[in-house]
């Protein structure tokens, strides 16, 4: 098996256990790049490797799946101000917390439309998957 995706998708999705991807989209081991994170959310090191995989490995359309009942949606940026105060150090990233879903994948469909580092940003569709019913709903950019 090629590390090529066969189908030049690459996925960015939550790291929730309850979501099966592949079974989801309907996709077979090797279809698609999975790339997933707290939240699914488009950061720095999301783009770093949306880039390595559209200019290295082909890539060309991207899938960003939030979904229903996720835990960042409970937790505040004061969870840095919390291990700070446990551990001394400020993180420097951000928690990337957020209360919509469909708002938070709007946005980070603008993150990875408007990134300079990536050559394909004009198939960029999001999702929220529901994970009560399995179903996924698409999220439509605001116009």
């Amino acid at each position: 098996m090629d590390a090529k995706p066969v189908l030049h998708v690459a996925v960015v999705a939550c790291m929730d256990a309850r979501l099966d991807l592949h079974d989801a989209l309907g996709l077979a081991l090797g279809d698609c790049h999975t790339i997933r994170n707290a939240g699914g959310v488009v950061t720095d090191d999301v783009i770093r490797s949306l880039t390595i995989s559209q200019r290295a490995l082909g890539t060309r359309s991207i899938v960003l799946i939030h979904h229903t009942n996720c835990g960042l949606e409970s937790i505040t940026e004061e969870f840095r101000q919390e291990l700070e105060a446990e551990v001394g150090q400020r993180p420097v990233w951000a928690v990337e917390a957020y209360k919509d879903a469909d708002q938070d994948v709007r946005q980070s469909m603008q993150r990875v439309r408007t990134s300079p580092f990536l050559l394909h940003t004009d198939d960029v569709r999001g999702f929220v998957f529901d994970v009560t019913t399995g179903l996924l709903r698409e999220v439509l950019p605001v116009a």
